[in-house]
Parts: C-alpha cells; sequence; structure tokens
C-alpha cells in the first residue's frame, strides 16, 4: 500500500478577462458534446515558447491566446476551427491538434495558419485531441473523436520527419494526451474513458510492443493532459476531480495538486525561471493555475 500523496496547493496565474468571453452556447462543438460544458470558453493545450510566453487554446471558439508571463491575456488568432492541444516546434511554429481540422501549423511571426495532416491514406481523421514532438522532430498525436469503452477505435499517429504517416494504435477507448519520456522511447497516453494512462514502447524499427495499462485512476472525468518531467515522472490532469495527480518515473503517486477555483484541469505544461512551476488550465473557470513542484519539467523539441 502507497501513502497517500501529499496535497500541492494552486493560486491563479491569469482569468480569461470577461472581454474575451463568450455567451451563447450555440457552437457546433458544444451541441455535439456529451456533459454540460462552459459557455464563456474552454481552455487547453497551455505550451510555453522560448520567450516565456503561455500559448493556450479555446476549443469551441476557434482561439489561441497568449499569456504573458504577468498574466495578461491576449488574442492571437480567431479562426473557423476548434483547437484543441499545441506543440510548438523549434522554428517557434506552433502546430495545433484540431478537433475539426486534424493538424494545423500556426506561425505566430505571420499569422498564416495551414492545414498539415488532414487526412491519413485518404481517409479523414475521427478528430484529433493533442500531441507531442519527439527529440528528432517525430509528431505524435491521439485521435479521439467520441470514442469510449462503447467504442474503442481511438488512434495515436507518429509523423516522421520524412513526412510519412505510421498508425502505431487503432484500439483505444478515448485517446487524449499524449506525452513521451526523456529517452524518447516510451510514449505515454491518457485513455479517458478507461481512467488509465498507457505505457506504449516504442521499438528501434518504429513499431510497437507490449503496451501496458501503466495507471489506473478512479472518478471523475478521466486523464486528461500529460507533462513529463526531467526525471521521468509523470503529470496527469484529472478533469472532473480538479486534481493534477503526480507520478514519480516508476509510476508511483509521489503529488495531488489541488484546484483552488473549478474541477475542469484539462492540461499541464511546465514552466517559470526554473522549470519547477505547474501550469495548469481550469476551463470551468476560465483561468489558468500554477502550482510549485519540486521536479522540474523536461526539456522539449521546442528548446523550452
Amino acid at each position: 500500500m502507497f501513502d497517500a500523496p501529499p496535497v500541492i496547493p494552486t493560486r491563479v496565474f491569469a482569468r480569461l478577462p470577461d472581454t474575451l468571453r463568450k455567451r451563447g452556447k450555440d457552437t457546433e462543438w458544444h451541441c455535439g458534446q456529451p456533459g454540460n460544458l462552459p459557455e464563456h470558453s474552454l481552455l487547453e493545450g497551455p505550451a510555453f515558447d522560448r520567450d516565456g510566453t503561455l500559448w493556450c487554446v479555446d476549443i469551441p471558439y476557434g482561439r489561441i491566446f497568449k499569456v504573458s508571463p504577468d498574466g495578461e491575456f491576449s488574442l492571437a488568432l480567431e479562426y473557423d476551427g476548434e483547437p484543441n492541444g499545441v506543440a510548438i516546434h523549434q522554428d517557434g511554429r506552433l502546430f495545433i491538434a484540431d478537433y475539426a481540422h486534424g493538424i494545423l501549423v500556426y506561425d505566430p511571426r505571420t499569422g498564416d495558419i495551414q492545414p498539415f495532416v488532414t487526412r491519413v491514406r485518404l481517409e479523414r481523421l475521427k478528430a484529433v485531441n493533442d500531441l507531442v514532438f519527439a527529440p528528432n522532430g517525430d509528431l505524435f498525436f491521439t485521435d479521439q473523436g467520441l470514442t469510449g469503452l462503447h467504442d474503442p477505435t481511438g488512434r495515436v499517429f507518429r509523423v516522421r520527419v520524412d513526412g510519412r504517416v505510421d498508425c502505431l494504435l487503432d484500439n483505444i477507448p478515448s485517446p487524449n494526451g499524449i506525452a513521451l519520456d526523456p529517452s524518447g522511447t516510451v510514449l505515454y497516453v491518457a485513455v479517458t474513458r478507461a481512467n488509465a494512462v498507457w505505457r506504449v514502447p516504442l521499438m528501434p524499427d518504429g513499431t510497437i510492443a507490449k503496451v501496458a495499462n501503466y495507471i489506473q485512476l478512479s472518478g471523475g472525468g478521466g486523464p486528461d493532459g500529460l507533462a513529463v518531467d526531467s526525471q521521468g515522472g509523470l503529470a496527469v490532469a484529472h478533469i472532473g476531480l480538479g486534481v493534477v495527480w503526480l507520478f514519480d518515473r516508476r509510476g508511483v503517486p509521489v503529488g495531488k495538486v489541488q484546484s483552488a477555483v473549478g474541477d475542469h484541469t484539462t492540461n499541464v505544461a511546465y514552466g517559470g525561471p526554473h522549470g519547477k512551476t505547474l501550469y495548469i488550465t481550469e476551463s470551468e473557470s476560465g483561468q489558468i493555475l500554477q502550482a510549485d513542484v519540486a521536479v522540474a519539467g523536461l526539456g522539449l523539441y521546442s528548446g523550452v
């Protein structure tokens, strides 16, 4: 038996201002999703760039926000889409998992947004959710749609640097957050409707083997966003509980980061001067939280 992990408090870093909060739940995304989701926005996909700016998205209203180091929101882009996750390239471009359109690329220097992966072997994607770069520049992403235990057909894809696209898994009941361990040889996938995190070993020849149910959770809505620390530990945003669970490199629980304002802890990113601050998108209240943690986040492909 493990002792209960210590509770780590959070504080509000930034609040989406009233001027940027929307009215009317008549978007296609709101109407097609189960559950009672917030009207004003749905914050997701936190990611830091090299300048210390925090980027995040608003799924139902097709918006990409910048949040300054002092917690000020500004609208970077509004477009006809449903951005769900963000990964930043070494050259500063934002790769966006867009629920409606697939993987898009946004260049903040020009304001240009273009499709990157919309179909695989002529077939449309279900609805992508999140993405992560490997150290060599390969891009992994989850294709979630409305899959679940009733329909375990969610997928994980890899886009190699040379442009080839591989489907690594196609039997997942709701693949959501995705992250890589420090070696770049183990992929973690949040399987929301199974309330679990899967461990996916990546073989030298590009295949996978011995996929395991690595962490089993209970309650809430299941695991959402993931982030890895510099020692190989895992931060798991548990939506519906208002918690981010911290696990060490062996999968042992070592911390419970408790939201101070709401239960919709959707995603996480490490930041701060020494990488020891956890930033959490809390979509129920439309805020970003901070928590101080003992281990710094893993260095990412973006250079952050």
